[in-house]
């Protein structure tokens, strides 16, 4: 009876581990499509065997948990990758916006094409018409409107540029938002882990918490640290704290200098740009439109300030060397600011009325052209770093079109990066229903005999206990 009882117990145990066995095939199945769940296997192990005597054991069978197919590395190396990949995204779509300010296609990058350039081409030959006819009122009245129209363009353009900082702003602001969700998130979830499997994979909650930080990589750069009880400690690129087990540190946003700068729950500012030296934040969408605010567009803004400042200068020297039509010196075409700074934004023509341009020269009547023939010289003028301003304004394009084409190409090849390693981590941890299927015909055919293997010793139990009597089992 002593054996019978044991093998009995055996079998119930081959029943209790193939229908967990089973539960789990269930549990993958239900979940196949469930984002960011991680496929489970039974894993079986053998159970301790009972010594009867010196020379007789028994064994107890086997019994199955489920592991999860997680790779710690692997998802490490997706997080990271994607974090590369969100920034130069989001760098890469603010340089485009950033380009079409300007009127550049990918058909057509000539700075002769863009509106300020076609103005500023205009503006050149008013000049040239009022060489070849100083004193005639109607080409001095198309200066001025050339004049008008260049001063527009540049108003435009940075107005555009500050619009667009404006809006990065609001980004910078709500991946903020989004980030401190995420950490709050993932600080609950460590609780979680820690309490209920410090020392093991802690399945769904792990698949959780792996969701929140694959989302958290979207939109900042992290480093992550996994502690003795299972749980992470996140930080920025600069050791920044986000996460530390339970506890969460929020980030802030503050205006500084017109910007939305962040802050850290520390208090101190972390933006990438400050005070010319790099910070704390780096990858993640927060790092790409930081990038591209404080460095690309201030970049972009500053040439433009100076192509303005440098054209309005020259302008504004020659026509005070020379006479206006009615004998008098003559004075600035262009309002400007005292210095590049801001000039693009504030440049306007400083009159309405076509006699003062100063087309004569000091010693000539007012009808005469020699001060004309100057203002048509600052076309082939250096004005900027050796560099006529048309030559500047078309380096500043060229310069501007190589920076979006590279972080395109970056970006794209960071994209195949991130798919590669993406297929990996779906290859090892997603749902395979063809093998589920079979795991399912294996466990049931075991479940199975294991159910025979029971009938057949409550039937033997039954004829012992009835000394050898055929007997029913019921």
């Amino acid at each position: 009876m002593g054996t019978l009882t044991a093998l009995l117990n055996l079998s119930q145990n081959a029943l209790n581990a193939n229908q967990t066995a089973l539960d789990i095939t269930s549990n993958n199945v239900a979940n196949a499509n469930t984002p960011g769940y991680t496929d489970e296997i039974a894993t079986w192990q053998e159970n301790d065997s009972v010594q009867l005597s010196a020379n007789a054991k028994v064994g107890e069978g086997a019994s199955v948990t489920a592991l999860s197919q997680r790779n710690l590395v692997l998802n490490q190396q997706v997080n990271i990758q994607t974090q590369l990949q969100a920034s130069s995204s989001a760098q890469s779509s603010a340089l485009n916006d950033l380009q079409s300010i300007f009127g550049i296609t990918t058909t057509s990058t000539s700075s002769a094409a863009t509106t300020l350039g076609t103005d500023m081409n205009a503006f050149y030959a008013s000049l040239s018409s009022l060489q070849a006819n100083p004193a005639d009122s109607s080409v001095r009245q198309n200066v001025l409107s050339a004049a008008n129209t260049l001063a527009m363009d540049f108003n435009t353009a940075s107005s555009q540029i500050t619009q667009q900082t404006s809006s990065l702003n609001q980004q910078a602001t709500g991946a903020v938002s989004k980030i401190n969700s995420l950490t709050s998130s993932i600080a609950s979830l460590n609780l979680q882990i820690e309490a209920s499997s410090p020392q093991a994979d802690a399945g769904t909650l792990e698949d959780q918490r792996q969701q929140d930080l694959t989302q958290l990589s979207q939109y900042i750069g992290f480093s992550q640290t996994r502690t003795e009880s299972n749980g992470l400690t996140l930080t920025t690129a600069d050791g920044t704290p986000l996460v530390s087990d339970g506890q969460s540190y929020p980030l802030n946003t503050s205006i500084v200098n017109g910007n939305a700068d962040v802050i850290s729950a520390l208090g101190q500012n972390i933006t990438p740009v400050l005070n010319g030296t790099v910070s704390g934040i780096t990858g993640g969408s927060l790092g790409g439109i930081l990038q591209a605010r404080d460095q690309d567009l201030p970049t972009v803004s500053t040439a433009l300030d100076s192509l303005a400042y440098a054209v309005g200068s020259a302008v504004n020297e020659v026509n005070e060397n020379g006479l206006d039509a009615n004998g008098n010196p003559g004075e600035a075409i262009f309002n400007l600011p005292v210095g590049p700074a801001g000039a693009a934004s504030t440049i306007s023509v400083a009159t309405s009325s076509p006699n003062a341009i100063a087309a004569a020269a000091l010693n000539e009547g007012s009808s005469g052209g020699t001060n004309a023939t100057a203002l048509n010289t600052i076309v082939n003028d250096p004005l900027m770093n050796g560099q006529t301003a048309s030559q500047f304004y078309a380096s500043l394009l060229t310069q501007l079109g190589n920076t979006v084409s590279g972080m395109t190409n970056e970006n794209t090849t960071q994209q195949a990066s991130l798919t590669q390693l993406t297929t990996q981590q779906s290859s090892l941890s997603s749902v395979s229903l063809d093998q589920e299927a079979s795991n399912l015909t294996l466990y049931e055919r075991s479940y199975q005999a294991a159910s025979k293997v029971f009938t057949i010793v409550d039937e033997l139990m039954a004829s012992a206990l009835n000394l050898g009597e055929e007997t029913t089992v019921s």
